[in-house]
């Protein structure tokens, strides 16, 4: 039994790579302001704000096997770093593939990176260089694993992104839905719990090095029609130019009035090399078992609930009338 310490545990991903300890057998204690919500069942919570003076106090009185940390803010995982670094036998930072710096093709780990923030404190516009100026900070530790996230799906998806589709096709039922028209894109999604189960077994292990973790690589198109089958959809798929899209204001990606998932000129998002963490023994489920179980969670939510990401249904039908409009036009 690893004694092991995550560095949040109360929202998604830290969440669910405590509950993969757990179910381990592992003890696991998460370190957390709590606000986003409750630690998992049978963890141990410490209630803390990283942002306070000694934040890490309460866990300095033991030795822990596996660190996690899955923080893009550079002044907690310094402090967290030069705090726990020596009571800690294993050190496990989850990045993501926005520290690439050339976002327009896939690559492997060796690929160039984008210089690090020189700041403590990052915005969402700097996301990719705070990654990679904690990665660096984390790499003065002996055994370290980093672990460049993709796409994250599953049940617990706070930024609801990937349940977008699958749920947008089960509220029209017969009705339209627009789409993007880039079935081509690559694209690449992991469940969050598969991500998790990695992680902790990974960390347990001791493993160390840099891994793209990233699901199978498939296409915008594929995924959507995988979505559109999961839901049992029986109306039209309504693709829009990109070009129009962008003159509508429809956003990529995230975010309110956005057609998630498409990122026009960011083909490396969907496209990394996953040869390295496939050969580690990662196990992936199927997308249309992750495209169900996301659904799942969609509907126990509401599937017309007001989301942080993707059309509103009715800005969707005003845009499929007003694209149907434009192509009627001489």
């Amino acid at each position: 039994m690893a004694n092991i310490l995550v560095l949040g545990g109360t929202s998604w991903l830290g969440g669910e790579i405590a509950k993969a300890a757990v179910a381990r057998e592992h003890h696991v204690t998460c370190l957390a302001r709590g606000e986003a919500g409750n630690a998992p069942a049978a963890t141990t919570f410490v209630q803390s704000d990283r942002d306070g003076p000694d934040p890490y106090a309460a866990v300095l009185d033991q030795r822990w096997d596996c660190v996690f940390d899955v923080s893009w803010q550079p002044r907690f995982v310094q402090g967290a770093v030069e705090t726990l670094g020596h009571v800690a036998s294993h050190w496990t930072y989850v990045s993501s593939v926005s520290a690439y710096a050339d976002q327009r093709v896939g690559g492997d780990e060796d690929a160039a990176l984008l210089e690090p923030l020189d700041a403590d404190t990052a915005d969402g516009d700097s996301y990719g260089e705070a990654k990679v100026a904690c990665e660096r900070i984390v790499e003065s530790l002996r055994h370290t694993l980093i672990a460049r996230a993709g796409l994250l799906g599953g049940p617990g998806d706070r930024s609801d992104r990937f349940g977008y589709w699958v749920s947008r096709f089960a509220l029209a039922g017969d009705g339209p839905v627009l789409v993007p028209d880039a079935a081509d894109q690559p694209t690449q999604a992991i469940d969050a719990r598969d991500l998790a189960v990695w992680l902790v077994e990974s960390a347990v292990a001791k493993t160390t090095g840099v891994f793209n973790a990233v699901g199978e690589q498939s296409t915008l198109g594929q995924m959507i029609d995988a979505a559109a089958e999961v839901a049992d959809f029986t109306g039209d798929k309504v693709p829009a130019n990109p070009d129009w899209l962008a003159g509508q204001d429809v956003q990529p990606w995230a975010g309110p009035r956005s057609l998630p998932l498409w990122v026009p000129g960011h083909d490396g998002m969907g496209s990394q090399n996953d040869a390295r963490i496939i050969e580690s023994g990662i196990s992936r489920r199927p997308m249309t078992e992750l495209l169900a179980d996301s659904l799942d969670y969609e509907r126990s939510l509401g599937l017309d609930r007001e989301r942080r990401a993707g059309l509103t249904r009715a800005e969707e039908l005003a845009l499929i009338g007003q694209l149907r409009h434009d192509q009627m036009e001489p």
